[in-house]
Parts: structure tokens; sequence; C-alpha cells
């Protein structure tokens, strides 16, 4: 069975752990692969994913790898998980999840809550992101192909 790919792009911003005052820009542009649907399916959604990550003071438009879980109906949620390197040199990981709530589609489709981690686990801040349905949709959904 076929399989799919898309993009998409969250943008909003992070808060370091150490400076709880300072908001600063975190955006990421990832792209989706599930070569096949229905392995996609048996493994209860989960997507490779691949793009570029920008958080001002810690990476600037460096790769990322990891998955995409969408199991909005089954589960209710979508979450992002990617690895990427600071441009210190470090290693970080973003996680977030959108809990999807029927009392509150379009947001819990469009806003993404998050952490960013250092390679021990630590925290190193917060990240909020949203979809921006206005400006992203048509891009987003003519981003899907099959593969």
């Amino acid at each position: 069975m076929p399989g799919f790919r898309f993009a998409e792009t969250m943008s909003g911003t992070w808060t370091p752990a150490d400076a709880p005052e300072a908001r600063r820009r975190f955006s990421f542009t990832i792209e989706a692969v599930a070569d096949s649907l229905a392995r996609h399916l048996r493994q209860g959604g989960r997507t490779r994913i691949h793009g570029t990550v920008v958080a001002d003071g810690l990476a600037d438009r460096q790769p990322l790898e990891g998955t995409l879980t969408m199991a909005p109906l089954t589960r209710r949620i979508i979450r992002y998980e990617f690895d990427f390197t600071g441009d210190d040199g470090q290693p970080y990981r973003f996680e977030g999840q959108k809990d999807i709530r029927l009392t509150a589609l379009r947001r819990s489709f469009t806003e993404l809550p998050g952490v960013i981690r250092d390679a021990a686990g630590a925290e190193v801040g917060t990240a909020t992101t949203e979809f921006d349905l206005g400006a992203d949709w048509f891009q987003f959904l003519t981003s899907f192909r099959p593969v």
C-alpha cells in the first residue's frame, strides 16, 4: 500500500529555563514521510520527519530528525519528537504534543506546547508554537503527495 508525504511549519516562541522573562522566536519546518500507509497505521500513526529548526539564541536553521505520531482519532494526540544540534555543537531534543479535544478542535489541532531538552534530559526551555491556518493552510494541503 503506497504511503504519503507532507510538509508543515509551526511558529511561535520559546522561553529559556534560565531566563523565564525572555521569550524568543522558535519555529520548525518538517517534511513527514510514511513509505507505506499500512505500516504507518500498524505503527500507531508514527511517521519519520526531517527539516529545520530555528530557536533564537540556540539554533539558527539547524537540521532536525525525528518522528511525528499522528493518532488524533485513536489516542487523540499528535506528537512531535525531534533531535537537532544547537549552534553550540551540543545535541538537543524537542518534545511536543497536541492533545485533541472535541470541545476545542481548532485550537487543539493548531497549538503545540513543547519542551526543549539537552542530551542529559534536562529542560533547556519551553516552547509554544502554532500552525497558522490563515497563512499556511493552502501550502500544507497541497504539500500532501503519495509516495
